[in-house]
């Protein structure tokens, strides 16, 4: 999969959501962070995917919650969805527009959504 850059606009209000699901993640040392534009794949389920890791169980689940405590004091927003929280092996928030994956490291490999998704303008976040 060839890396791209995201270079097309994005509305406002979705580009500061996403701002502060990447901040939010970076918070709580998440690592490997790309964000996948899908606006120019038909049939996908959303705008954009936000994927991540976190290094153990416990990083994983207060990398999701410190997502959702964020969007919602900043935006006063809550996600349609939240998955995966019991076994905090893989968790989704379902932003509608942007949904988040926030995987163990074996658990993204496993499921590859950047390879699913190769269509995609993928843009890589550093790691901090």
């Amino acid at each position: 999969m060839s890396a791209k850059t995201n270079k097309t606009i994005i509305e406002p209000d979705l580009q500061r959501l996403n701002e502060i699901i990447i901040d939010s993640i970076q918070d709580i040392k998440g690592k490997n962070i790309t964000q996948l534009d899908l606006r120019s794949i038909s049939g996908a389920p959303a705008e954009f995917f936000i994927v991540c890791e976190g290094e153990s169980s416990v990083q994983v689940s207060a990398i999701a919650g410190n997502i959702y405590k964020r969007i919602h004091e900043e935006l006063n927003t809550r996600p349609m969805n939240i998955e995966g929280k019991s076994k905090s092996n893989w968790v989704l928030v379902d932003y509608f527009n942007t949904v988040v994956h926030v995987f163990h490291p074996e658990a993204r490999s496993f499921y590859n959504l950047e390879g699913l998704w190769n269509d995609a303008v993928v843009t890589s976040i550093e790691n901090i």
